[in-house]
């Protein structure tokens, strides 16, 4: 049979160019493995902070986000940088160059957005950007005592009515929901509690059970498009602040339920002077918290009908216990955030 003059130059032409081209595929792998040494160091990431009118120094908890994203730098492969990016408000021009904004409620007296804060914000959570809001959970009976939000948490399931009311007039179809326990943001990092045996028998059964079971924390998300774009805790920064000399700077201690017998029956004929309160469990049932002084509960009623009452519990092992859970509850949120 004849042959394809079209097929033999093509053989002709191939042929002598796969095998003079070897240099040129030593080239491309040189460069492939300069692309992929050169990628060893990870892009630094600027993590941005609501700065607040109040400006820098008189922040809530001016200098934990530092201390968490130098803890987050150092052992994690995410390459922050410990410095923040302070914004004054959600409509400042750097917020779209920012993968992460961290705010605490506080740091704002108020959540009504402008319309350029509203605009901006809206694209920066469309096009994927992610905002926390420390202490936007505040129970009800924290919230007529100013500053009590800062130093107390309370599991409450259901964010502030300022952010609620603030966030719908962005977002008019979507609204906070409480974030599973088993949800990914509790493994993000790091998994489970750190080493409670260190803590009293009681405060240890209640962490493990009920407290921070499996390192989880209350949480509500306002997704966007089926993605987390902002999320909101009680209180966690407290926890996170250390000195120059490496020592956390507060002392947290602990605030648990226990049982008591015959109180459920007693407080049922009980005179009450002081205030009473709910708040939202996980489950959307609701707890009456019952308050003989300020912003500090005396006990609890919840929907099974029992009633506890509210104990306090103070060490060092507390409270560096306290110090290491929120330091590594930080750190899941910034690792969770980043890599989403």
């Amino acid at each position: 049979g004849g042959r394809n003059p079209l097929q033999d130059n093509d053989l002709e032409e191939v042929e002598p160019t796969l095998l003079g081209n070897r240099a040129s595929k030593i080239i491309v792998v040189l460069s492939l493995f300069c692309m992929m040494f050169c990628l060893a160091e990870p892009m630094e990431l600027r993590i941005g902070r609501l700065e607040g009118a109040r400006g820098p120094l008189a922040m809530s908890y001016a200098g934990a986000l530092q201390s968490l994203l130098q803890h987050v730098r150092e052992t994690t492969l995410a390459n922050v940088v410990p410095e923040p990016v302070d914004i004054k408000d959600f409509s400042d021009e750097r917020l779209m160059t920012l993968p992460f904004v961290y705010a605490n409620f506080a740091d704002r007296s108020d959540w009504t957005f402008s319309e350029a804060e509203k605009n901006n914000l809206k694209g920066y959570l469309e096009r994927g950007g992610f905002l926390f809001i420390d202490a936007g959970i505040t129970a009800s009976f924290l919230r007529g005592v100013h500053g009590a939000g800062q130093h107390h948490s309370y599991a409450e399931w259901d964010a502030t009515p300022e952010l609620k009311e603030a966030f719908k007039d962005i977002f008019p179809n979507e609204q906070f929901q409480v974030l599973k326990r088993s949800d990914p943001l509790f493994k993000a990092f790091y998994a489970g509690l750190p080493d409670t045996s260190l803590l009293p028998d009681s405060v240890r059964s209640y962490t493990e059970q009920e407290k921070w079971p499996d390192g989880t924390y209350s949480t509500v998300v306002l997704k966007i498009n089926g993605r987390v774009a902002v999320m909101t805790t009680p209180i966690i920064a407290m926890g996170w602040g250390r000195n120059a000399a490496g020592q956390w700077i507060s002392r947290i201690q602990f605030r648990i339920l226990e049982d008591t017998q015959g109180l459920t029956e007693y407080v049922k004929n009980a005179s009450y002077s002081g205030e009473r309160f709910e708040a939202v469990r996980e489950d959307g049932g609701k707890d009456v918290i019952y308050c003989q002084s300020e912003a500090t509960p005396s006990w609890n009623h919840e929907p099974s009908g029992k009633t506890r009452i509210f104990k306090y519990y103070s060490s060092p092992e507390i409270s560096d216990f306290a110090h290491e859970f929120y330091t590594r509850l930080g750190t899941n949120i910034v690792v969770y955030a980043l890599t989403r």
